[in-house]
């Protein structure tokens, strides 16, 4: 593992390097001012924030964090003679400093349900109060030194971004995962929207491989410093666990897959394990393995700050999940499906298809945006990924479902109304930044795993020059541009230019070309045989950034689908 500069106690862990703060509320509750000013958490805290100061530029921030915090006390019962020493500007000035450098961190607090047996409103309350009180102290004190009150109030979240309650559960554990029985599983997680996270890495690299070991033989992770998530990816549970220091990613995952719940967990199997943050791996890379004895997948990605962007953690989970598919002859879907409404009453589901940056959720936009009153509803069932499955008891024979109850989205792609009818629900990923990205809840579990019916399946083509939509006629054009998965790819990864994937799916697909070939022959029978429009829709977005003749493709599609 990469040397981390952190400070550890009982209570308190902070990552200077990637600016986390953990809390444990059940090893140290600060519910006063007396308690806060007098911790060793505060003495913490304020000795980074000076350490961190250039040059000690003034006077205050000269002195150790037992003085400044000194000065502070004196502040608060009115003692005049400080100014004696420091001048009034250079306090409030520092004061103020010190409070943006702790809201700088990620800060998240932890609490045990097993310990206290805290119910679901007081998790709520609990932290609530923390952050008045490190609000109100702020307020406290610069209103001394300024001498008035203030005119404006803000209500920022000046002690936690967020807060989880944690329990151990008691699962169905193979003999071979026993170093996983004492980390706990997160039970309730609460976010403080929007958030604004930032992590060193900003893009994805490469696929993932597998390996003949099983990553489990040497995780050695540690109660305390690692947490599990527990997610239902489509109709797969997963255990996600997390070192502490990926708490960016560990957050989002819960505007992105539905937390599971203590009853599904407890004497079940997960279909899938990843391991994220670990110390060791193969060639330092990401991997994954099929524990074929015990039927469970399991990921491993490595401890360093590459890994740090979320597109790791999002694209393992459904790598794993993908694999777990094939294996139970089920066909991964790279895209997004929505169900629309017409307003002449007719309802069509369509299915947009291709890699990073094809199109998919642009064209899907472009529909809302160009569509006005001829659209009465759209509901969006998968935005990044999904599934086929070939039912031969099933009316259509076939049937689709999703796997993430959100959207992780380039802010870039988004138009100005829907990034701002999202903003107070998203958790936003360095958002100053190229390839910045938010991820946003999208529609609930039970709507995204209902068996739905195609209508119009088209593949995002972003290369070419053409506008419109264009419908195969013969199976065999069809499947070899769908299986090329080429694309003009845009730098969300490390692709730059004209790019194939196999089934436009690193994430499954391509591990796994032989049984998917096979899934993708019966699905595509079967769509042909009971003449679902199957073509592809010219994006334009390797070309025009404009996105006009984006519009224009869209707008062919939505004659069709209303005329059909």
């Amino acid at each position: 593992m990469e040397n981390v500069n952190s400070i550890k106690t009982g209570s308190t862990y902070l990552n200077l390097d990637r600016k986390i703060a953990v809390l444990k509320y059940n090893r140290k509750y600060l519910s006063n001012v007396f308690s806060l000013l007098n911790s060793d958490e505060m003495l913490q805290v304020v000795d980074c924030f000076l350490s961190s100061t250039p040059n000690h530029q003034t006077k205050i921030n000269k002195l150790t964090s037992a003085e400044y915090v000194a000065v502070i006390k004196r502040l608060l019962i009115d003692d005049a003679t400080v100014y004696d020493a420091f001048d009034a500007k250079e306090i409030l000035t520092s004061v103020e400093n010190l409070y943006s450098f702790y809201r700088s961190f990620l800060r998240i607090s932890v609490m045990n349900a097993t310990h206290n047996q805290i119910l679901n409103t007081e998790f709520l309350g609990i932290d609530d109060k923390f952050n008045d009180l490190v609000r109100n102290l702020y307020r406290a004190v610069e209103e001394k030194i300024q001498g008035f009150p203030n005119h404006t109030y803000r209500q920022v979240n000046a002690g936690t971004n967020a807060s989880i309650m944690i329990k151990p559960y008691k699962w169905s554990i193979p003999t071979e995962y026993e170093q996983l029985k004492s980390i706990n599983f997160i039970d309730k997680i609460m976010l403080r929207p929007p958030m604004m996270m930032h992590t060193p890495s900003n893009k994805r690299k490469g696929t993932f491989s597998s390996v003949d070991y099983n990553p489990i033989d040497h995780f050695d992770g540690k109660p305390g410093e690692w947490y599990c998530y527990p997610a239902k990816i489509g109709e797969s549970l997963a255990f996600i666990y997390f070192n502490q220091d990926y708490f960016v990613s560990g957050l989002a995952l819960a505007n992105l897959f539905e937390l599971a719940d203590e009853e599904l967990i407890t004497n079940h199997k997960p279909d899938l394990i990843l391991l994220f943050g670990v110390d060791k791996t193969e060639g330092d890379v990401s991997h994954y393995h099929y524990d074929e004895s015990n039927d469970i997948w399991v990921g491993e990605v490595p401890y360093n700050d590459q890994t740090t962007y979320f597109g790791y953690m999002k694209k393992m989970c459904l790598t794993l999940h993908n694999l777990h598919m094939i294996y139970q002859n089920r066909l991964p879907i790279h895209g997004s499906m929505v169900k629309i409404k017409f307003s002449n009453g007719k309802t069509k589901t369509v299915v947009f298809f291709g890699d990073s940056g094809a199109g998919k959720s642009e064209s899907i936009e472009a529909l809302q945006e160009i569509a006005g009153e001829q659209i009465h509803e759209m509901e969006t069932i998968f935005d990044d990924m999904g599934s086929f499955t070939l039912d031969p008891n099933d009316p259509e024979g076939l049937y689709a479902q999703g796997t993430e109850i959100g959207a992780f989205v380039r802010l870039d792609d988004l138009s100005s109304a829907v990034a701002f009818n999202n903003m107070d629900r998203g958790v936003y990923l360095n958002p100053e930044q190229k390839n910045a990205r938010v991820i946003i809840p999208a529609n609930t579990y039970d709507r995204v795993i209902k068996r739905h019916h195609i209508d119009m399946w088209v593949y995002a083509n972003n290369y070419d020059t053409e506008i419109g939509l264009h419908r195969f006629e013969k199976l065999a054009d069809a499947k070899k541009t769908f299986t090329d998965g080429k694309r003009f790819a845009l730098g969300t990864t490390d692709e730059v230019g004209m790019s194939t994937t196999f089934f436009a799916n690193p994430f499954g697909p391509v591990q796994e070309q032989a049984r998917t070939q096979t899934i993708i022959d019966g699905v595509f029978d079967v769509l042909f045989k009971n003449n679902v429009y199957v073509g592809e829709i010219y994006t334009h977005l390797g070309n025009d950034k404009s996105k006009d003749s984006l519009n224009q493709s869209v707008q062919q599609m939505l004659d069709t689908l209303m005329d059909s």
